[in-house]
């Protein structure tokens, strides 16, 4: 019954959010465009390969053809239905096998050697600028086929038009090494189309991988002008080793969350199904990986994306060192002599006069069950190079971040992250709760990306106020944002007395029902009957005093009702107080978990009854809702 239900949950969650609406980006002055061409360097499988001598006559080898995914089904009907019937039962092998059959099928095509190299001479359709710039594939492909991150695209015309739009494909089986190689041809053919000297460059998730190692290459030839990395995979995916390793461990809350952000709907249906958890899922996963690991196992991108701390477990575990040793010596090159280098020769690309951007999502576990901090596929730390606390924990108050970095706070408000290790430590912006993928669909980082790849503005994280280093997201699925009147995002000083609070919503209006804090003794009143319209802001007056310390760190929970689905909400945001001496160092690890005043009275007993249930959430929104108004009324 629980499956049932959990399933149902997310039918309905998926189907009413299946409209949604837009939100405009601030537009820039034209006169601060730079005028040379975007090269979009996209996510994993994004290419689009072919099978043949030629183009017009070879086959279409990747894409997946629905209709055929459809009869697939149909076809093995009888196998699946006695697959799930032994589901039940716990056994996933007969439905893995069934599905593995089918998914081998369907990758035959794309499947490599032991040693790495292709089983079949596959090529990519769209190799060279001439055919693959926006406005060519507009008119060849009016469906919108190979034409990458459309919605980015769209907005990106808007200052240069689709002409000066390119799109870079890749053979993404291949290692990081081949995908570079492949970027420094490619970027030649663009600046011959388009008589420019140099590119700008768009990057996502792999790509930025693609990007880091290609600027690692052959930074050196100054082809770039502005180069933006966001989400990037440049030190591997969680997400990889989960599934190599056959380690699957689904976070059910995680992923209907990240659904949230990527469908931007403002109903928050993750708290309910914390206790429906879909263990099944796992079950099939962990044994389905086994049976297609000769379609993808050799794949020599996905050893690349095992992060460096994991890989000589991973390889020795799957890989035979002598009939896959050359793919083994080109994923030890990448791992130790490529990616070593990475910090050091992007360090000179901007000294030679680059702009290299890195915009990282955190704050999320790996959707798989890894935990690590992370945009919920790759781990903060190899898409920044940034030292992370472990998931669900975070640096002690008082600590002190390990590179000194000229006198530069480089630790982020909730104390997580330390960016002083980083690749680039002032040219990498974190956004808290952003999930991979999501850049476009949240106001800030899609406004700093634009500005990062159209302009010279920014050259760093000190540029501009508007931009800072650290910054929660504002995912209409956020609902609301906190910040302190006058102070930098995610700081609290003792010359403010103004919490800020905006509704971060596109369509839902949003009321304030309480507000909690933890690690600061505020009084902060909310009027419930006053209405948050999208977009608007509302300045609220606390009592008490900041206390005179630095390097501590504190949260605000605000609660608050819409008229959606599920009516009530709560977002916590995590502050270092900056008011004072620092806090006796410390070098510890504690609990990163907000204490709301439901903590404060449940036992432990409870408290681990309720999280079994998944029902955690639920009584203390509704526990701290009513404890805040009899205090507030009462005086309690």
């Amino acid at each position: 019954m629980k499956k049932i239900i959990a399933i149902l949950l997310s039918l309905a969650m998926i189907i009413s959010v299946c409209a949604f609406g837009t939100s405009a980006s601030g537009l820039l002055d034209k006169k601060d465009i730079t005028e040379y061409p975007v090269i979009i360097v996209p996510g994993y499988t994004s290419s689009a390969l072919y099978l043949g001598d030629s183009p017009e006559t070879g086959e279409l080898v990747w894409g997946l053809d629905m209709d055929d995914v459809l009869n697939r089904v149909l076809n093995n009907i009888v196998e699946l239905g006695v697959g799930l019937g032994a589901l039940t039962v716990g056994n996933a092998e007969i439905i893995a096998k069934t599905v593995g059959r089918e998914i081998n099928g369907i990758f035959e095509k794309l499947r490599c050697n032991p040693d790495g190299t292709s089983v079949y001479p596959i090529k990519r359709l769209l190799d060279n600028g001439a055919d693959s710039n926006n406005a060519v594939l507009m008119e060849r492909y009016p469906n919108g086929e190979h034409r990458q991150e459309q919605d980015i695209a769209e907005e990106i015309a808007k200052y240069i038009g689709h002409e000066n739009i390119y799109n870079f494909s890749c053979d993404f089986r291949m290692g990081s090494e081949f995908c570079a190689t492949q970027l420094d041809a490619y970027i030649q053919t663009v600046k011959k189309h388009s008589g420019k000297d140099k590119v700008n460059i768009f990057a996502v998730s792999h790509g930025g991988q693609t990007t880091a190692t290609y600027l690692t290459l052959f930074g050196y030839k100054n082809d770039v002008d502005n180069a933006v990395l966001t989400v990037p995979a440049i030190g591997g995916a969680g997400i990889a080793y989960d599934a190599m390793t056959s380690q699957v461990d689904f976070d059910e809350e995680c992923l209907i969350r990240f659904i949230e952000h990527g469908t931007r709907t403002e109903e928050d249906y993750n708290w309910l199904v914390k206790a429906h958890q879909l263990g099944f899922i796992d079950d099939i996963l962990n044994a389905l990986i086994p049976e297609i690991f000769v379609s993808l196992g050799y794949w020599g991108s996905l050893w690349d994306f095992i992060p460096l701390d994991k890989y000589e477990d991973t390889k020795k575990m799957l890989l035979d060192a002598e009939e896959s040793a050359p793919l083994i010596e080109k994923c030890d090159r990448f791992h130790y002599e490529i990616y070593p280098k990475v910090e050091e020769k992007l360090a000179e690309c901007i000294k030679n006069g680059m702009n290299i951007s890195i915009i990282a999502g955190t704050g999320n576990r790996i959707v798989t069950g890894l935990m690590e901090d992370s945009d919920g596929i790759i781990t903060t730390a190899s898409s920044t190079g940034a030292t992370t606390a472990p998931y669900g924990q975070r640096f002690a108050d008082g600590y002190v971040q390990i590179e000194k970095c000229g006198g530069k706070n480089k630790v982020s408000p909730d104390m997580k992250i330390d960016a002083s290790t980083g690749y680039l430590p002032d040219n990498t912006w974190y956004v808290n709760g952003l999930f991979h993928g999501m850049t476009f669909w949240d106001n800030y980082s899609r406004n700093l990306m634009m500005t990062l790849l159209f302009t010279d503005n920014i050259t760093d994280v000190y540029s501009d106020p508007a931009y800072p280093q650290f910054k929660d997201t504002t995912n209409p699925s956020s609902a609301v944002y906190a910040q302190f009147k006058g102070c930098k995002a995610g700081e609290v000083d003792g010359k403010t007395n103004t919490l800020v609070i905006t509704n971060c919503c596109w369509e839902n209006d949003v009321r304030l029902s309480a507000i909690s804090c933890d690690g600061i003794d505020l009084k902060i009143r909310v009027n419930p009957f006053d209405k948050l319209e999208p977009g608007e802001s509302v300045e609220l007056e606390f009592e008490g005093e900041i206390p005179e310390v630095s390097a501590k760190v504190a949260n605000i929970t605000v609660y608050y009702t819409m008229a959606t689905i599920t009516p009530v909400g709560y977002r916590t945001q995590y502050f270092t107080i900056n008011n004072g001496d620092a806090v006796e160092e410390s070098d510890a690890l504690v609990s990163a978990e907000a204490e709301t005043p439901f903590d404060s009275v449940i036992g432990d007993f409870s408290d681990n009854i309720l999280r079994t249930l998944g029902l955690k959430e639920l009584f203390a929104m509704y526990f701290n809702i009513i404890f805040y108004w009899v205090n507030t009324i009462f005086g309690i």
